[in-house]
């Protein structure tokens, strides 16, 4: 007898379909789609958002984040730099005026995220922490806390007047766009939990749902082990084109460098500030290539592929106290596995390198340039439908882009209303159709054996380097493949969803087909490397290449000229134009191997387990507390969450005799941040239960941009400082100093501290209020190297001044206590500080008894210590240094040969150091070679 689990679900009745209406319909709650419902709302649409998953756990962003790739902050980039760089990394094949959106509001969506609470890393002054990781252009922006960014973003979604206006349907995922009139008018789909058929009116649709990261398979075989998130299929890519809006730039796909056997990123632009970098097995750095495009790829791949890999992301030797800060960043943000993965292969930063590799193939807009074709709207060419993010054709753009893209969709769409028509018949039935086929098998080939075969022709036949027949013989496959997935079996609403994602995957597999096998040349280095047409061809393909569905449902081509440019680049001219019709792209003959009537002809010399294992990882519950009362407790708590509580509904819960209780009221404190919620949380960093004390100041971290700087929250922290337990004190200093509520008296009580990480607070707060004589007074006492070193760094932010003229070196202010202060530094035991020390004269100035010490540092043991001398004598006297500086280009450490070069450029407009730069253009570091040539 069966039982009711091997029971198919029923095929629902077309005419049993719910139905729901909206003005603004966006599909996919991740990054974009969430700014645009918010956004949407803001300018007083009803929005329906909805999402295959669940809105507090979905999209790429919600397997976290350390950093911002492209923040163009005011006084730290231009936005014309920046579009420039985007333009010069994607090939010129870029439309400026959409990159241009994210260059000039970028910075705006910076602070916008920052008003719901998300942090971005910045100085003891308040400033964003921008770090330059390529070789021009600071963009990259830390995000201490970015794991919680998805957490942020969907307490905005369950504000009282954003649930007003925003209706939130999880577990539905849509299959097609539905259209009429030549517009978009709603969609159509079914709930991925108990299979009922819905349907969506709307005013406007706005494609949210992220890249096509399930195209390539892993090198592991792994279904859902891919580098991007697995749960994005290509459902926008195929929803657009059936939708009839034209897709572009497919056949530039993404591949990245990751972990080897772990398809996560390795995260060398995380690393690089911390001094770590990629190289290959003998240690040499080896990219010429600047900012990451398929060319830094094609260099990563050949390297690998050659004698000299493979290739690490160097972190053995740096200092213990810069792996720890790596350990807890990447191993708790961007893949919380990470740290699993290297325990399990006995591996350890401080004593193994990091293997790299290179991922499966994707299709993504947002870290490539393969997406849905956008104007700088989020328009496509659709009329009433949009998209954004990782879907959407905008080059590199990622999350800020993302942001920018969701932003402008909502604006835009917000001015429709629902649609009052007949939804089209036609297409309901297609889609219905296409959703429950598979339960009228359910004994049928199950989604991942098919879905395995699906994408093993991908990787055998479309993965670079790519050629004419490999392309043709993907396309026969991909023509087999519509038999087995119309045979695929299914018995449950969950499998429906798979079954319906492995028709999106063979969606965007023929196109990614068809558009390489269009492009008659090689582009973006890795990206789109034809075997059969090695060369760029400016003069036919500096074009984008559209694809569209034609009436008679074939795939269609056209070469679109890149539009003239709004930002002037060397190298590139386009001069717009009449786009070119292509039309269908056929096949090669691919059925024998050459003429069938010919003999052999001898070639010329020199012719060219399935299993799902599902990603990331639910967060970790606190223990359930003893007794019923205690649960009941918390079960009133989660239900209280959804009702948007004030303080006092929620001071029982935050004094409740149960730890675990507490430590809920204040996970719940959190999200929905209610007036007074400082101070609360002030008040429980002195909980007695660690776990209590811990969470409270995790979540004033988390919040301390949204907090507002009272004296009752000031009081509170300040009463922290006195309690026993550490990680409370360092919290308080922390938040003190960035809500500005502390002074040098506060502060300097903190650096008498037993524990390390409070006197480092304790330093960061000092520099924060310009306190150079205490800390001056505390630079050569302190018993840890850690300590010292910040406070180097500390003297070089607060000493910043004597460069602008203030205090020039070498008048009366030579007795200044921060010179004195790193002058006593120079005489450290420790190799680590002596190079602080040296690295913060070169911000602060280096007089000439100090230059002295600097060039006969040159020749310490070492290297760290000649890295910071050089660093030093970037703004020493030109005649003493340039000299020693051109000497030092010959050291046999690669890091000290780039400090000289990078300060030999400070000194570019001597004769001497040009000379000197000239010849390191042709050193064997690519980072030595890249900076001199740029240099000059």
């Amino acid at each position: 007898m069966n039982s009711p689990a091997d029971t198919p679900l029923a095929v629902p009745s077309l005419a049993d379909a719910e139905e729901l209406t909206c003005d603004v319909l966006v599909i996919g709650g991740g990054t974009a789609g969430t700014m645009a419902a918010l956004t949407a709302a803001e300018h007083g649409a009803n929005v329906l958002l909805l999402e295959k998953a669940h809105v507090r756990h979905s999209g790429a962003l919600a397997m976290g984040m350390d950093g911002v790739n492209n923040a163009v902050i005011p006084g730290r980039a231009e936005p014309d730099d920046y579009v420039a760089e985007i333009t010069r990394a994607n090939d010129g094949i870029v439309d400026q005026s959409t990159v241009r959106q994210t260059a000039t509001r970028g910075f705006g969506m910076v602070q916008r995220l920052e008003s719901y609470g998300v942090k971005f890393e910045k100085d003891e002054h308040g400033d964003y922490a921008v770090r330059q990781v390529h070789r021009s252009g600071s963009y990259v922006l830390p995000m201490p806390e970015g794991k919680d960014v998805k957490k942020v973003l969907y307490r905005q979604l369950r504000r009282r007047e954003m649930r007003e206006r925003i209706r939130i349907e999880n577990r539905v995922m849509p299959v097609r766009v539905l259209t009429a009139g030549g517009q978009a008018v709603g969609a159509a789909g079914f709930n991925t939990r108990t299979g009922q058929f819905v349907q969506v009116r709307a005013g406007a649709v706005i494609l949210a749902t992220g890249a096509c990261g399930r195209l390539g398979l892993p090198a592991s075989g792994y279904l859902y082990g891919t580098y991007e998130n697995p749960t994005n299929a290509g459902d926008g890519y195929a929803m657009a084109y059936h939708a009839g809006a034209e897709l572009t730039g497919i056949e530039c796909f993404q591949i990245n460098p990751l972990i080897k056997d772990y398809n996560g990123p390795a995260c060398a632009y995380v690393a690089n500030p911390f001094g770590g970098y990629q190289v290959n097995r003998h240690g040499e750095r080896f990219v010429d290539s600047d900012y990451w495009s398929g060319q830094m790829m094609a260099e990563f791949a050949a390297e690998v592929a050659s004698d000299r890999g493979p290739v690490y992301l160097k972190l053995s030797h740096l200092p213990e106290e810069s792996v720890s800060a790596l350990e807890t960043i990447l191993h708790s943000t961007e893949r919380p596995t990470r740290g699993t993965f290297h325990s399990g292969r006995g591996h350890d930063y401080r004593t193994h390198d990091v293997e790299m590799h290179i991922s499966e193939i994707g299709l993504c807009g947002g870290h490539s340039a393969s997406g849905v074709r956008v104007d700088d709207h989020a328009r496509t060419t659709v009329p009433r439908l949009y998209a954004a993010g990782d879907l959407a054709c905008v080059p590199h753009n990622y999350m800020i882009g993302a942001f920018v893209f969701g932003d402008l969709a909502g604006a835009d769409a917000s001015q429709y209303q629902a649609y009052a028509g007949e939804l089209p018949a036609e297409q309901l039935r297609e889609a219905h159709e296409l959703i429950y086929r598979p339960l009228r098998n359910p004994e049928g080939p199950p989604q991942p054996q098919v879905e395995y075969k699906l994408r093993r022709f991908v990787n055998d036949y479309v993965a670079p380097p790519k050629s004419g027949a490999r392309l043709s013989l993907a396309l026969e496959a991909f023509q087999r493949m519509h038999t087995d997935i119309a045979e695929m079996g299914a018995r449950t609403a969950h499998e429906l969803m798979r079954c319906a994602e492995v028709t999106f995957i063979r969606d965007c597999a023929e196109m990614a087909a068809r558009s390489s096998l269009a492009r008659t040349e090689s582009r973006w280095g890795l990206y789109h490397d034809r075997l059969d047409h090695p060369a760029r061809d400016d003069a036919s393909w500096f074009h984008h290449l559209d694809l569209h569905k034609s009436p008679s449902g074939a795939m269609e081509f056209t070469a679109r000229p890149v539009a003239p440019y709004l930002v002037p680049v060397d190298g590139f001219a386009p001069v717009g134009g009449a786009p070119r019709h292509l039309g269908e792209v056929h096949a090669e003959d691919v059925a024998t191997a050459g003429s069938r009537d010919l003999a052999p002809v001898a070639a010329q010399a020199g012719a060219a387990a399935p299993a799902a294992a599902a990603a990331g990882a639910e967060a970790a519950q606190p223990s359930a507390p003893a007794g019923e009362r205690s649960a009941a407790r918390l079960l009133e708590l989660v239900a209280l969450a959804d009702e948007e509580p004030e303080l006092d509904a929620l001071r029982p819960y935050l004094t409740d005799p149960e730890p675990a209780v507490r430590r809920e009221a204040v996970a719940v404190l959190t999200e929905t941040l209610p007036p007074g919620t400082g101070p609360a949380l002030a008040a429980a960093l002195r909980d007695a239960a660690t776990e209590v004390r811990g969470a409270a100041a995790a979540s004033l971290r988390e919040l301390v941009e949204t907090l507002p700087p009272e004296p009752e929250l000031r009081d509170g922290l300040a009463a922290a400082l006195s309690e026993p337990d550490p990680v409370v004190r360092a919290a308080a200093l922390d938040v003190l100093r960035a809500l500005r509520l502390g002074d040098a008296g506060l502060f300097a009580d903190a650096l008498a501290d037993s524990d390390i990480a409070v006197r480092i607070e304790a330093v960061r707060a000092l520099v924060s209020v310009d306190a150079a004589g205490e800390l001056a007074g505390a630079a050569p006492a302190d018993p840890s190297r850690e300590v010292r070193v910040a406070i180097a760094k500390g003297l070089a932010t607060v000493g910043a001044d004597r460069l602008a003229g203030d205090a020039p070196a070498g008048s009366a202010a030579a007795a200044d206590p921060v010179e004195v202060a790193l002058a006593a530094l120079l005489d450290d035991p420790d190799a680590l500080v002596r190079a602080a020390a040296y690295g913060a004269l070169g911000t602060t100035g280096c007089p000439a008894p100090l230059t002295a010490r600097a060039v006969a540092s040159l020749s310490e043991t070492a290297w760290q210590v000649r890295a910071g001398a050089a660093t030093a004598l970037s703004v020493a006297d030109p005649e003493v240094a340039v000299p020693a500086l051109a000497k030092a280009l010959a050291d046999t450490n690669a890091d000290v040969r780039k400090a000289a070069v990078l300060a030999l450029t400070r000194h570019s407009a001597t004769e001497e150091a040009r000379a000197a730069l000239a010849t390191a253009t042709t050193d064997s570091d690519a980072d030595v070679r890249a900076y001199a040539a740029r240099a000059l």
